[in-house]
C-alpha cells in the first residue's frame, strides 16, 4: 500500500513539476506550496497519541526504533524513603553535582509520596490542609524547582516521579478527609501492608473525584515548571485483592446486568476490566498534559507486564499500543542473571523497544540490602547488548552511600561506566518508525 501511494505521489508531483515549470515562477511558488501542505498532512509530530492496539505492527522480530550509539539514558530515582538527599538543599545541590560529573543526564526526583507533595502546592492543600509535606528540612523550599534549575544547569533531563500514585498511609490526612475515596476488599477492609511494614490504603482510581484530584496534581506540575516530562509507575494502579468498595460494584453492575463482580480478585475478566478503566483514565490525562505541556513527555516505569496487570491492574503494555507511553523504563529487579534476562525478552517489552525508547530498571542496592558492583556491572551490560535506550538506578543513596563497596570506589566505577557524556534518547529518535507503524495499521 505504501508503495503505491508512494508511486502515486511521484507521479502527480512530476506532473505538476513540469506544469509549473511551463508555466512560469508564479506557478512554481503555487506548487512548492501545495507540496508544503501534503509533507505537513502526512507527517506525524510527537506528543500525540498513535494508537497500535491492534497489535499490527512490525512482525520482522527486527528493531525498528533505531537509537543512536552517541545516546543512552541514564538516569536515577531521587526518593525521600531510606535517604536524606532532597531534605538539605546543600545536599541537594551537591548530589546533582555528583551526578553530573559521573556523566548521569536523567533526574527522576519524587514529588508525591507519603500522602504529600513535596512541592507547594495548592491541589494538596485543598484536599489535606497542607500544602507540603510537613518535615522540617523542605519547608521554605521548593525542591522540585531547585532540582529543575540544578538539572538544567548541568545538562540534565528532569521528570518529576508520582512515587506514590493511588496510595497514601492508612493515616495520613488524605485518608482521614476523604475516606469515600478509598477503595476495599470484599469484607470491606482498606488497610494495605507494604512490606509488612507500613500501612497503606489505595484512593479509587475509578472514581472522578480521585480522577480529578489526580489530574490536577499533575497539571500543576506540567504547568508551572520547566520540567522534561512526568513518570508514573505500578502506584497508579492499586492491587488486585481492592476493588470492592460500593462504587466500583454498582459500576461494575451498571455494566453487567446486576451481576456482583466475581469473587475471585484474579478472575481475568475482573483484573481486565478494573484495569480497563484504569487504561480510559490514562487516555484523558495524557491528553490534559499534553494540553497543558506539550513537550513533556509520559514516562512510565512499571513492573513486568504480568506482575504489573495481576498485581496492580495496571495493564501498561495496553497503554503502550495506545500510544499513551512516550518513555517506557521497566523495573527489572532481578538477582540471577537467567531471570534478568528472561524479563528483558519478554513480547511487551520487544513490542515496545519497536517504537518508543526503552530502557531498563536496575536495583542498585536498599537499605540493609546492598548489591554487589559487578552484579550492577553485568546487568548494564546485559541491557546494553540488548540494545535497551539505556538504565536507570533504583535508587540515588544506593549508589554509593548503602553500597557494598565505599563510596569512593563506586562513584570511580560508574564513571568508568560511563566514560563521556551522552544525550538521552527520546521520542524523536523513533519518530520515523513510528510513521512507518503507524501507516501499516491503518493500511492493514
Amino acid at each position: 500500500m505504501k508503495e503505491r501511494i508512494a508511486k502515486s505521489f511521484d507521479i502527480c508531483a512530476n506532473k505538476l513539476v513540469q506544469f509549473s515549470q511551463d508555466r512560469g515562477r508564479q506557478y512554481w511558488l503555487i506548487f512548492l506550496f501545495i507540496l508544503a501542505l501534503t509533507l505537513v498532512s502526512i507527517t506525524p509530530f510527537p506528543g500525540h497519541s498513535q494508537d497500535l492496539s491492534s497489535g499490527k505492527i512490525n512482525s520482522t522480530g527486527n528493531q525498528v526504533c533505531q537509537i543512536d550509539k552517541s545516546r543512552e539514558l541514564r538516569g536515577v530515582w531521587l526518593t525521600n524513603i531510606d535517604s536524606d538527599v532532597l531534605f538539605e538543599d546543600k545536599k541537594t545541590k551537591d548530589a546533582i553535582a555528583l551526578l553530573a560529573a559521573s556523566n548521569f543526564n536523567t533526574i527522576y526526583p519524587t514529588v508525591w509520596n507519603w500522602g504529600y507533595t513535596l512541592y507547594p502546592s495548592k491541589i494538596s492543600e485543598a484536599a489535606t490542609g497542607l500544602a507540603l509535606d510537613p518535615n522540617k528540612g523542605l519547608q521554605d523550599r521548593d525542591i522540585l524547582a531547585e532540582i529543575v534549575k540544578e538539572g538544567h544547569q548541568h545538562r540534565m533531563s528532569v521528570i518529576p516521579w508520582f512515587e506514590f500514585g493511588f496510595m497514601a498511609p492508612a493515616d495520613s490526612e488524605l485518608a482521614k478527609r476523604h475516606p469515600q475515596w478509598l477503595t476495599k476488599r470484599q469484607d470491606g477492609s482498606t488497610i494495605w501492608w507494604e512490606g509488612n511494614v507500613h500501612q497503606r490504603v489505595w484512593l479509587n482510581p475509578l472514581r472522578p473525584d480521585v480522577q480529578k484530584f489526580m489530574t490536577d496534581l499533575i497539571v500543576e506540575i506540567v504547568s508551572n515548571y520547566d520540567i522534561d516530562g512526568i513518570q508514573l509507575d505500578d502506584h497508579f494502579g492499586y492491587p488486585s485483592e481492592l476493588g470492592y468498595d460500593e462504587y466500583t460494584v454498582k459500576l461494575y453492575q451498571q455494566e453487567h446486568d446486576g451481576k456482583l463482580p466475581p469473587k475471585d480478585p484474579l478472575d481475568p475478566d475482573w483484573v481486565q476490566w478494573r484495569a480497563d478503566k484504569i487504561t480510559t483514565y490514562v487516555a484523558k490525562l495524557f491528553q490534559e498534559i499534553k494540553s497543558h505541556n506539550p513537550q513533556a513527555i509520559v514516562s512510565v516505569s512499571p513492573n513486568p507486564q504480568e506482575f504489573s496487570l495481576n498485581s496492580f491492574l495496571l495493564d501498561w503494555h495496553k497503554w503502550e499500543r495506545k500510544g499513551l507511553i512516550e518513555e517506557l523504563i521497566v523495573q527489572v529487579y532481578r538477582d540471577r542473571t537467567a531471570s534478568f534476562l528472561r524479563e528483558l525478552e519478554q513480547p511487551e517489552i520487544l513490542l515496545a523497544k519497536e517504537h518508543i525508547p526503552v530502557g531498563i530498571g536496575i536495583l542498585s542496592g536498599l537499605k540493609g540490602r546492598p548489591i554487589f558492583w559487578h552484579k550492577i556491572y553485568q546487568q548494564v551490560n546485559i541491557a546494553r547488548r540488548q540494545k535497551f535506550a539505556g538504565i536507570s538506578f533504583f535508587f540515588y543513596e544506593s549508589l554509593w552511600n548503602l553500597a557494598a563497596e565505599s563510596p569512593q570506589r563506586r562513584q570511580a566505577a560508574l564513571k568508568n561506566l560511563f566514560r563521556d557524556r551522552a544525550q538521552r534518547p527520546n521520542l524523536s529518535n523513533c519518530q520515523f518508525a513510528n510513521s512507518l507503524t503507524q501507516n501499516d495499521v491503518q493500511n492493514d
